[in-house]
């Protein structure tokens, strides 16, 4: 059987454990569009994408649309009090990367979670969680600088879901489930009245979700501009409402919220640029880092249902991990020394030491909680590309699922928990056992925390190749990590990129994780090289990526069929 044929039984059987075990359909083909692309982890926010490439937006529209869409459809991933970062393209040429992350109080201070008498769960749920949302300003910044349309026009399907309801999907109907066993109702009844059926029953896929509340928000910012979220009527709630769950978040703060454009973390892979972002995340660098390991391997030669591959993968993936928790925190409070970690010679020193078949172990921590979560549902992601050389990979987040499980009453905005992203105390791991080796995350007044996300273009002579990300927490690294080899390297449609098994190392806790699809023989390679594993019984994470063929233009779909998503083509009719 050659590796080809190989690969296609394997993937078959993979279909068919995400038709039976996930919530998205198993779609086996790529979508296509020639003129432009929308791939988003819901359907109807797709579709609010293409709108505005059928009303002849380009990408920054298109992006803006699902991000505002995705928003209403996906509140427990993402929204108006949560943040945003996102790469593009201009048809121009121009590479950008917009920087909405969520800042600290200005009356936070580092040791806010460590004193005695403070809930161990303060930065995870209630007031002291919540941190200055980005998402409005950042949004409408990106539309002011790269965007075509007017506000109101990129919110009008945002509005109509919001207004008049969108049938929720499988996954969607899942996690409503795990956070009701959860207690998330009792705690937080306000989130309870908008999110969850009034009469108590679980919420089944076709459930109808309206949230007038939030549709009456966002007329509002359509009408009166961002300045209503951060200096007017809602913002004045916002503060309320955070300071009645025992927050310190500020009405100064809010005003004083500006996004920031950054410098895009830039490589090479294979002869193709990689484009991602830099410095308050952490995932650009890394992923750079990674590919430049592995690009002295010949990963193709034996494919990815080979255990050494794995292997090769994994160390390169713990190697550079270690790099984040030592090095990385908010670019305007430490320095982070991005040009050296990204650099072709330093990977030529870390690749060394993956020769020996043993790795040998690390000192081992206690994750807080159940574990490391295996599946991070407060973080979306969408790709989006337009006929004329623009793109967009943008990540959106409220940190966990609904975030600090505030909504603000009369707005129906759902506040995020980032302040569980800073460092509590140097060596102490957050929620996803991410750790901090020397105070670089940690808390201060108008910081960012560190993030994990992602968003990332592979140019290919200029011109956009790939667009790709994901949510995860510390997996959306890996996960755009093998997306992008599964293209690259394997040979995978888009699609067979997004929905290929994965696996996932962060240097500490020191396991591999692995997802139940993972081909044993993988699994069984990795504990003989001496890797400790640990198969989990639910998929994670949720990629969205495109492949713009260099040869016909066409631009190629991929939505994880972990999810509810879609990938939406542009294809106008010719006159």
């Amino acid at each position: 059987m050659n590796r080809r044929v190989g690969l296609t039984v394997h993937f078959a059987l993979w279909w068919a454990l995400l038709g039976a075990g996930s919530s998205g359909p198993a779609w086996s083909q790529p979508s296509t569009g020639t003129e432009g692309m929308v791939v988003a982890s819901q359907a109807d926010a797709a579709d609010a994408g293409l709108a505005m490439l059928e009303a002849g937006g380009n990408a920054v529209d298109a992006a803006v649309a699902t991000a505002f869409a995705l928003a209403v459809t996906q509140p427990f991933s993402a929204g108006l009090g949560g943040g945003v970062f996102l790469v593009g393209r201009t048809d121009s040429g121009e590479y950008f990367a917009l920087d909405a992350r969520e800042t600290a109080p200005g009356a936070a201070d580092r040791d806010m979670y460590v004193r005695p008498g403070v809930d161990s769960r303060a930065s995870l749920s209630g007031g002291l969680a919540v941190a200055t949302p980005g998402f409005i300003r950042g949004l409408a910044m990106a539309l002011d600088l790269w965007g075509t349309l007017a506000l109101p026009a990129v919110l009008a399907p945002a509005i109509r879901l919001a207004d008049e309801g969108f049938a929720i999907g499988p996954y969607h109907a899942r996690m409503l489930e795990r956070l009701s066993q959860m207690g998330l109702p009792a705690a937080f009844p306000e989130t309870a009245r908008i999110q969850f059926p009034a009469d108590g029953a679980a919420a089944e896929p076709g459930w109808v979700l309206r949230q007038r509340d939030l549709a009456e928000s966002l007329r509002r910012l359509a009408t009166e501009g961002s300045d209503v979220f951060y200096t007017g009527e809602i913002g004045a709630r916002i503060a309320a409402a955070v300071k009645l769950h025992g927050g310190v978040l500020s009405p100064e703060d809010l005003a004083g919220y500006t996004p920031k454009l950054r410098q895009p973390v830039t490589g090479s892979y294979r002869g193709l640029e990689v484009v991602s972002f830099p410095p308050p995340s952490s995932g650009g660098a890394v992923l750079v880092e990674i590919l430049n390991i592995l690009e002295g391997f010949d990963l193709a030669e034996a494919g990815p249902v080979d255990e050494r591959t794995a292997h090769r993968i994994v160390e390169a993936m713990k190697l550079a991990f270690a790099d984040r928790a030592a090095w990385f925190g908010d670019p305007d409070f430490v320095d982070v020394p991005v040009a050296r970690l990204t650099s072709k010679p330093y990977a030529d020193t870390l690749r060394r030491r993956i020769v020996p078949p043993f790795w040998r172990r690390e000192r081992a921590i206690e994750v807080e909680g159940p574990g490391l979560p295996q599946n991070d549902s407060g973080t979306t992601h969408l790709s989006t590309s337009d006929g004329r050389g623009g793109a967009v990979a943008l990540t959106m987040t409220i940190n966990t699922p609904f975030g600090s499980g505030i909504t603000v009453p009369g707005t129906g905005i759902v506040l995020n928990n980032e302040m569980d992203d800073f460092s509590k105390a140097i060596g102490r791991p957050n929620v996803y056992g991410l750790v901090d080796e020397r105070g670089a995350n940690a808390i201060a007044p108008g910081k960012r925390p560190l993030s994990s996300m992602t968003p990332t273009i592979v140019s290919r002579d200029g011109r956009p190749f790939m667009v790709t990300g994901s949510p995860g927490g510390p997996r959306i690294i890996t996960t755009t990590l093998l997306t992008i080899l599964n293209v690259m390297d394997f040979g995978m449609d888009v699609q067979e990129a997004v929905a290929a098994p994965r696996y996932h190392h962060q240097w500490l806790p020191n396991k591999v994780y692995a997802e139940s699809g993972l081909d044993e023989s993988i699994v069984a390679g990795l504990r003989k090289r001496g890797h400790e594993v640990e198969v989990a019984d639910r998929t994670w994470s949720s990629a969205q990526a495109i492949v713009i063929d260099s040869k016909t233009g066409a631009h190629l779909g991929g939505s994880d069929p972990r999810g509810d998503g879609a990938a939406r083509g542009y294809n106008p009719k010719k006159p």
